[in-house]
Order: C-alpha cells, then sequence, then structure tokens
C-alpha cells in the first residue's frame, strides 16, 4: 500500500463535573490523550488544535493546557468561548485537532466523552 499522508481534523469533546482548574485540566488531558492515542497520531504532524469551551468554564484554558501537559510548545492553538445556545450543552471542551495522518494506516476516530457523547454520535460511529 501507498503510504499517502492527507490533512484531516478530528473531532472531540468532554465534559466535566465542575468549573475548576483541577477538573478543566483532568479533561483537557484525558480528550486530547484519547485523541491522539485513538487516532495513533505524531505530536509533531499536528499542525493545530482549536479549542471551545462553554461560557461557565472560565478558570484556565484547555490550550495551555494541552501545550505544556503534551508539550506542545510550537504547535499554533486557539481557545475559544463556545457560542450561547440556549438549552445546549454546559461545561464542554470541545477540540478539533488538525494533523497529517497516513489514511492506509490509521482511521479516523472522532472521540466524545462523558456528556458529550450525545453531541454528535452520527460522528462517535463514524470511521473514515
Amino acid at each position: 500500500m501507498k503510504s499517502v499522508e492527507r490533512i484531516v481534523s478530528i473531532r472531540g469533546a468532554i465534559t466535566v463535573k465542575e468549573n475548576s482548574v483541577k477538573e478543566i485540566k483532568n479533561a483537557t488531558k484525558i480528550i486530547l490523550s484519547e485523541i491522539l492515542k485513538r487516532n495513533k497520531l505524531d505530536k509533531s504532524k499536528v499542525i493545530n488544535i482549536i479549542f471551545t469551551v462553554t461560557d461557565d468554564l472560565n478558570l484556565v484554558n484547555p490550550a495551555t493546557i494541552a501545550r505544556e501537559e503534551f508539550k506542545l510548545y510550537t504547535t499554533p492553538m486557539l481557545c475559544l468561548q463556545e457560542m450561547k445556545v440556549k438549552g445546549s450543552l454546559k461545561k464542554c471542551i470541545r477540540m478539533m485537532v488538525t494533523t497529517y495522518i497516513n489514511l492506509y494506516k490509521n482511521k479516523i476516530l472522532h472521540i466524545y466523552l462523558g456528556k458529550a457523547e450525545g453531541l454528535r454520535p452520527d460522528l462517535s460511529q463514524y470511521v473514515q
């Protein structure tokens, strides 16, 4: 088989129980670890990461946690506030990792954990 790398974006989300540095840090580490591990990603091939958080999470920036905990010092990251939509999921961290991946060796798995599992059942079951 060919060894062809493509640029892809992998989605994920996780919820926390409370707005605390400890909870946000732990959840960010879990969701990013799972995306990296399940998709067999090479951190050096990550192009960028975009995080969004709901407005009820405001004590620490997930991008800072990702940078420090995963040593992604040169990976561009943004952390934005999720759009407020009436009735939407609270205490949620979402992320999109854009990376190079060999699609002949790896399948893309979008990861949704905690109460975020219900956000995109179509993607959580979808393997590209």
